[in-house]
């Protein structure tokens, strides 16, 4: 099912809209997986169907005529469990995230992540982050790792 839903997205219609980030936000999908669906999976099937769609999604760009930067991002949402994705007419170092971030050219580092969390959407306990005292230094917070790609290539 992972692997179908991934291939879907190039069949929906990407939005570019530079100057209304908001507005691309249409173009995010996010995938759970149950346990038993993970296990079923290999790193390689999930990254194939990754770029199979990326492969599709090129050839809309080009149809559209866009101009600028296009971007298609992969990363995995430990708190939710998921594997999302999304595109945007920004570059690499540019992407609409408000946590911070790292980007990576390795994808399949991030679908074996996803694949081997047994337990979607939890936190273990001491895992959680530190809420910072108000008089105290500040908690050292985790890069997201995001795989990203130039579409207009």
């Amino acid at each position: 099912m992972l692997l179908k839903e991934i291939r879907a997205i190039a069949g929906e219609t990407l939005v570019l809209a530079p100057h209304d980030q908001d507005t691309e936000t249409a173009n995010t999908s996010w995938f759970g997986a149950p346990p038993h669906e993970r296990m079923g999976l290999s790193a390689d099937e999930v990254v194939t169907a990754f770029e199979e769609t990326i492969e599709l999604l090129r050839e809309q760009v080009v149809a559209m005529s866009h101009q600028g930067a296009v971007t298609f991002y992969v990363w995995h949402d430990l708190q939710a469990g998921q594997l999302r994705c999304s595109t945007g007419s920004c570059g690499r170092d540019e992407l609409p995230f408000t946590e911070k971030y790292r980007t990576t050219d390795d994808l399949r580092a991030i679908v074996v992540e996803f694949l081997e969390d047994r337990a979607p959407g939890a936190i273990v306990w001491g895992e959680f982050d530190p809420v910072p005292l108000p008089d105290g230094p500040e908690p050292d917070i985790q890069e997201i790792p995001v795989w990203v790609c130039d579409l207009r290539r």
